[in-house]
């Protein structure tokens, strides 16, 4: 017997664009929902972003978060696409999307117009700020993000210069990305359970906050505080990656045992008897001494020898890679992480599966991101199916 995909048989009407939107419903599609994709003329601005595409429309940060999707092209200012988005959605379970509120009511989309569509309808709103806040309404893009909640001042606290500056990663789309696939599975989950649909609100601003402070509250974490904010352990400037005489490699010395393993290892065994370092909370208070004397003693040796001597000890280790690397990385190869494909119109591409492994219920299928609109015959051949079949039980046929 065939078992269904988690969520075979929940169609999801996806009207969001760049990554914050498309990384969450990218989660549902990998699951098995039936995305489908509603795209503006001009297609998800993110088909142009970043290095060139082989065609136009196909960058491969898009190509990386709309697989498992289908594409349908709809101008929604116009009043027969817009009923086509009204037929849409009385087909689906979920509707997600990114539009200002105010816009989207004009559209005739907003919550109160969606649940008059179909009354059981989730509606997520992915938003940058929540509402009733000052910045509610606000643009937000990933670097907006990383400035107000701070994140952007702790590069400078760990290279000594104090200048703000950005992660490297689109980091908070992506974690608010998280944030709208879990809600999306609760609020259907609860829909389940009770019959129940709602509105979510999922604000960006708020989601990566959250994330950041987990542990970089600290001490402000009580009142009155009792430490300075920040984890310190993340900001000492000296836990870097460790030079080696070829390269760089990770050690992680965690627990108090693991130092003294770690100078054995080191050939430096005497280290640690100085006055200063005897007991775990003065090592905890020295970490940054610890941390010096590690970086002048790796580079005698290389990023290999260093890392068979650490792991034979059980002291956690990693050689740092480039990223160029990670197509050639052996654990990703050995799990099948990167699966070679063949795009219809871009040729051969390396897709990233779903990093969760389930032992029932997985989704084996796989369609490739789509071009823009490329679904768009099939899905209203799709929704004039459903006009001209008869309701169950329902010998009129009327509907």
């Amino acid at each position: 017997m065939t078992v269904p995909s988690i969520l075979e048989g929940v169609r999801v009407i996806d009207m969001t664009s760049v990554v914050f939107g498309p990384y969450a419903t990218q989660i549902l599609a990998d699951l098995g929902a039936d995305v489908i994709k509603v795209e503006a003329p001009g297609g998800d601005q993110f088909r142009y972003s970043g290095k060139p595409a082989k065609t136009r429309g196909m960058s491969p940060g898009f190509m990386a978060l709309n697989r498992n999707k289908r594409s349908i092209l709809l101008d929604l200012k116009s009043d027969e696409d817009r009923a086509t988005m009204a037929d849409l959605l009385k087909s689906a379970d979920i509707f997600i999307h990114n539009v200002r509120l105010g816009a989207i009511e004009k559209l005739g989309f907003g919550p109160d117009q969606v649940k008059a569509i179909k009354d059981d309808m989730i509606y997520i709103h992915c938003v940058g700020f929540g509402a009733g806040g000052p910045y509610a309404g606000l643009q937000a893009y990933d670097d907006v993000i990383q400035a107000a909640s701070g994140t952007a001042t702790l590069t400078g606290r760990v290279d000594w210069t104090g200048e703000a500056r950005y992660l490297p990663s689109l980091i908070a789309d992506k974690v608010a990305g998280l944030h709208g696939a879990q809600a999306a599975l609760a609020a259907y989950i609860h829909k389940l359970r009770t019959g129940e649909s709602q509105f979510v609100e999922v604000p960006m601003f708020e989601a990566f906050a959250r994330f950041m402070l987990a542990e970089h509250l600290s001490g402000l974490t009580f009142a009155p505080p009792n430490a300075e904010v920040c984890y310190a352990r993340q900001i000492d400037p000296y836990r870097q990656p460790f030079p080696t005489a070829d390269g760089y490699i990770s050690i992680v010395p965690y627990t108090p045992e693991s130092w003294s393993t770690v100078f054995q290892v080191l050939e430096d065994p005497g280290f640690l008897d100085q006055p200063e370092l005897q007991t775990v909370k003065e090592q905890f208070f020295n970490q940054h001494r610890l941390y010096q004397r590690l970086a002048e003693l790796t580079p005698s040796r290389t990023t290999a020898d260093w890392t068979e001597r650490f792991r034979a000890a059980r002291i956690p280790c990693m050689p740092v890679r480039d990223m160029a690397d990670m197509l050639d990385d052996p654990h990703l190869r050995a799990t099948g992480f990167f699966t070679r494909r063949e795009h219809p119109s871009e040729g051969v591409w390396y897709d990233m599966k779903s990093a969760v492994r389930y032992t029932a219920g997985a989704n084996d299928s796989h369609t490739p991101p789509p071009r823009i609109g490329e679904q768009s015959d099939e899905i209203r051949a799709e929704l004039l199916s459903l006009k001209t079949t008869p309701k169950d039980n329902d010998p009129s046929g009327d509907r």
